[in-house]
Parts: C-alpha cells; structure tokens; sequence
C-alpha cells in the first residue's frame, strides 16, 4: 500500500488550490490529488460561466468572495512559472443585478452589508443603468445592484495555474478515479481506486464537487447535496452591443455577459438532480431568448454558436458550502456543496482548508459559519443571492 500525508479527492479548482495553499503554508509532507478526469472535460471547474461577484446577502459569503477577487487580481503575478505571467482573462467589467419596484428594498440591505465589508457595490436608479447598458429595456425596472470590481475570467486557466504551481511544489497528482475512502473505527485511513489500488493516509480531503456526495455517502456519511445540471449558451448577434457586459443577472434569473464578440447566457432551469451533460437547445429558444430579447434589444436577432451543460454540487438546505472537518469522522475533510459559487470561492476555501488542517485553526478568514455542524445545530446560512 502506497502511502500520502495528506490525499485530496478531485483535481479540480477546489482541490488544486488547497493542494497549492498547503505548500504556500508550509506543510511539507507527501500530497497526492487524484482526479478521475486527465482533460478535465467534464470537470464542473471547465464548464462554469466564470464569474467572479462580491454581491452577496450573507456576511460569510461576501468575506470569502472578496478575499477570492483580491486574490485573482494578483494571479498572474502570483502564479507566474519562469518569469512569465499567468494569464486568466480576468475582465472587471462588474456585476449586475437588476431589480423591479418589489425588489428594491431587498438590494438596499444587501447593498448596507455589503458596504461593512468595505465592497464598493451602488444602487443605480433604471435611468442609471443605461450608462452601463445602453441598449437595456428598463420599462419593467426600478434599479439594479451594480460592482464594477466584479467581473468574470477563465475557469480553466485558473485550475490550471493553481495545478501547475502545486506540482511545482512537488504536489503529485494521479489521474485514476477514487472507489471509496476508507475508514476504520470513525477515522479515514485512505482511499481504493476503482483499479483496487490502495493509498494510506490519515488525512482525506473531499474536493469530488457534484460527484462528492457519493463519496461521503459510501462512507455513511450523507450530505444535503445533490448534482445538478446547468446549461449554457454561447451566441452571436447581428447587431453588437455599444459597450462590454457586465455579468447581468435579470430579475427573472437569467443572466448574461461578454465572451469575446460573443454571449454567454444561462438559466437555473428546473431539472431532476443526477449527473446529466445533455443539453436541450429549446431551453434557450423557449425559455431564455424570449427574455434576453425583452431586455436587450439587440438580443432579438441571435444564432447559438456554441452550448455545454456543467454540474453544481447543490447544497439543498441552504446553497452553501460545506467546508472543514466532520465532528464524527478524524481526518475528514470536505469542501463541497457550492451550488454554483466554487470558482469564485477557490483560493479562501483553499486558503482556509490549508490553515485548518496544517495549523490546527482558521487565521486569514474564519469560516466556521460554513462547517458540516450548522445543519444540525440550525445554524444555517440563507443566501438569497443565487444565481
């Protein structure tokens, strides 16, 4: 049996930057990523929008997120390899909620405790919106919430800036899919490969994403969480806009931006939980163009270009993340469940992850208020903000 300090269970953005937090700190012990996928092409890290927002309605979040925006505006820096910068197409072109007459006083509590946290967030009036969006229909709106430090970037560049830099740092990773973690007498011991290979270690990190909960639950350990598919849509328009997107997130919930000359669009669409990478074209025809075309009016006239599903790890009791250790299992750890918010989190989750386990306590960010124990004790984080 071959044997690790410490194992993380999936490859991806979350586990490639707790690998990477883990030797920034210090802990020089043998570290082993295993991810199923080599090309990442079904990674859930590869698929997402990429957006990157501090907009959020819980005190937990908007800490997380503008520690994680502080952190990709020095990446390239940060992660260069032999002098050279490591790009991630990071665009601040902001975020922005827009917000009919009823949704007004809730985007002003928001805006108040996002403004504790110091994240520059504005109320703009629907006349003012025009100044970010001229061509927005604002006949049904009354304002929106906007951030011009927000914006979107590459997903897989990130994964892969972390990931080089931690195997640099002579973290290993295998590319074979974990079985089951093993336990004994309420400790993790390691995992089997599904090629029955085994890997001791006394320190087991769930970083699995939609595919997580399985894990857990092999173990007995059963989480709220569940996968679920989201589409996305990439097009074109006959008539281009007279400025650069922000992330727009209509009152409906579809949200929109730029990629390039080109649109992204999506919609949290209602869909039974499971591992699905089908995608349904007349979800954009029936359901996501007739809104996206109410809206902009450039929109009316669109040809789909390109379209993909990805999964969110979807935590059904509160859209949070589960992250640390749980209180009935030594050596297990997990951060998983963040229905839909895990690019933007990476670097505090791999940051805090790193300090738990290698320093005994949270020092950068605290994130208790995101532990397993909060379901049990009724403690949990109710963020409105879902995307």
């Amino acid at each position: 049996m071959e044997k690790a300090d410490i194992v993380i269970v999936g490859g991806g953005v979350m586990g490639s930057s707790t690998a990477y937090s883990l030797r920034k700190i210090g802990f020089d012990g043998r570290i082993i990523v295993f991810e199923k996928d080599p090309i990442y092409e079904y990674s859930s890290t590869s698929r997402s929008a990429g957006g990157i927002r501090q907009l959020y309605t819980t005190s937990i979040n908007i800490q997380v997120s503008r520690y994680s925006l502080q952190f990709y505006k020095k990446f390239p820096e940060t992660m260069k390899i032999d002098g050279e910068p490591f790009e991630i197409d990071f665009r601040q072109n902001g975020y922005l909620f827009l917000g009919t007459a009823q949704m007004i006083s809730s985007l002003k509590k928001q805006q108040v405790l996002q403004h504790q946290f110091n994240v520059p967030s504005q109320l703009l009036s629907a006349d003012e919106l025009l100044n970010i969006i001229p061509e927005l229909n604002i006949e049904d709106l009354a304002g929106g919430l906007y951030c011009h430090e927000d914006g979107y970037l590459d997903p897989y560049s990130v994964m892969q800036g972390f990931r080089k830099n931690a195997q640099r740092m002579d973290v290993e990773y295998i590319f074979e899919e974990v079985e089951t973690i093993l336990t004994t007498q309420n400790r993790v011991t390691g995992v089997r490969l599904v090629n029955g290979q085994e890997y001791h270690s006394p320190i087991v990190i769930n970083c699995a994403g939609a595919w997580g909960v399985y894990l857990s639950e092999k173990m007995g350990i059963p989480l709220p969480i569940h996968p679920l598919k989201r589409q996305i849509f990439q097009f074109d328009t006959a008539v281009p806009l007279e400025k650069d997107l922000p992330l727009t997130v209509d009152p409906t919930g579809v949200y929109f931006r730029h990629e390039g000359n080109k649109i992204l669009s999506g919609y949290s669409e209602k869909v039974k939980p499971g591992i699905d990478f089908t995608v349904t074209r007349s979800l954009f025809y029936d359901e996501i163009w007739p809104i996206l075309a109410h809206r902009v009016k450039n929109f009316e006239i669109a040809k789909i270009t390109s379209s993909w599903a990805g999964l969110y790890s979807f935590n059904t009791a509160d859209h949070n993340a589960i992250i640390g250790t749980h209180p009935t299992m030594q050596g297990y750890y997990m951060a998983l469940g963040f229905s839909g918010h895990g690019m933007q989190q990476a670097p505090a989750v791999g940051q805090g992850l790193a300090e738990l386990i290698h320093l005994g306590k949270y020092e950068n960010l605290d994130l208790h208020p995101l532990r397993f124990e909060r379901f049990a004790e009724n403690d949990l984080v109710l963020e409105d903000a879902i995307v």
